[in-house]
């Protein structure tokens, strides 16, 4: 699906590609790779980079057009493997032909363009452009990077309650999650220092450059505090339930213990010998209260260990 705007002056939409305006390629189709490798003349392979959902992030030039791939956050759902993760959204430039290309509809694009509608300036250039989506991308990590706290504090307290192993592999999927966003993060922070030299940067652009770079920097740093959360509960977790694995083992041992004493005193004056109380009557009675009293004596000394 193929959307074109002209930034000029605000955000509006036009019903055909002209010259210097943005196209917005979104879940492109046959026609849409038809049309910009036949129409508009980019290299193929820079479509097949794009769709290519393990692409890094970086830029790559080639007879005059410019390709920037930056990993931009996706949320999949609560169900899924991983419920946050990033995809490539590839901008491609030369002269005035400005595309992006992303293979997912994504929260924030459709973000993107409404905020740029309400601001109501547009793009000075296609410079603008870019610095203005790495800045998007990471106010959506940061977005994205709250849901990730809510989810793991409703995590802990279900696990509070009672550790369940629902919530002990949720947490370990948001914690897959955080590794693709603290990748992909290192990753835009790289290519981003790189374009600084390599896209022509007026002051303005300067001025973007470090709002994205602060943002990019907190990201940066909520993901590693997340991540260390998540490991700590992880391990304290881990740590309580194989503490109570000790506590019930040791109360299975101990009751083991002491019904072990009465079996054994009963197999031992059931035997088929002579011990001399097998023609009094008071053997049986004498059998059953000595099992007792050492049934009691061990109850007794477990309770007092607090193993029971």
């Amino acid at each position: 699906m193929r959307n074109y705007w002209n930034f000029k002056g605000g955000i509006k939409p036009q019903n055909e590609w002209t010259p210097g305006c943005w196209m917005q390629v979104t879940c492109p189709d046959d026609d849409d790779v038809e049309f910009l490798e036949g129409d508009i003349k980019i290299p193929d392979y820079f479509l097949s980079d794009i769709a290519d959902a393990d692409e890094r992030s970086r830029y790559d030039y080639d007879e005059g057009w410019l390709m920037i791939i930056m990993r931009i956050p996706y949320y999949k759902g609560v169900k899924s493997q991983s419920p946050f993760t990033t995809i490539p959204l590839g901008i491609i430039l030369k002269g005035d032909v400005i595309i992006t290309v992303c293979h997912y509809e994504t929260q924030m694009m459709r973000d993107f363009v409404d905020h740029q509608k309400k601001r109501g300036l547009g793009f000075t250039d296609a410079t603008d452009l870019v610095f203005r989506t790495f800045l998007s991308a990471a106010v959506w990590y940061l977005k994205h990077l709250k849901q990730v706290g809510f989810m793991i504090e409703k995590a802990k307290s279900d696990l509070d309650q009672q550790i369940d192993n629902r919530d002990l592999i949720g947490l370990a999927r948001i914690q897959d999650s955080l590794t693709y966003f603290a990748t992909s993060i290192r990753g835009n922070e790289t290519l981003l220092s790189k374009l600084k030299f390599r896209l022509p940067v007026d002051e303005l652009d300067a001025e973007l450059i470090e709002d994205v770079n602060i943002e990019m920097n907190q990201a940066r740093e909520t993901t590693n505090i997340y991540t260390n959360i998540l490991d700590s509960t992880m391990d304290t977790y881990a740590n309580v339930i194989n503490n109570n694995m000790n506590t019930v083992m040791r109360v299975l041992t101990s009751l083991n213990i002491i019904i072990m004493l009465p079996t054994l005193i009963s197999s031992f004056f059931g035997m088929n010998l002579i011990n001399g109380m097998e023609s009094r009557w008071w053997g049986f009675p004498a059998t059953v209260i000595v099992s007792v009293i050492l049934t009691f004596l061990s109850w007794y000394y477990f309770r007092r260990k607090h193993w029971i």
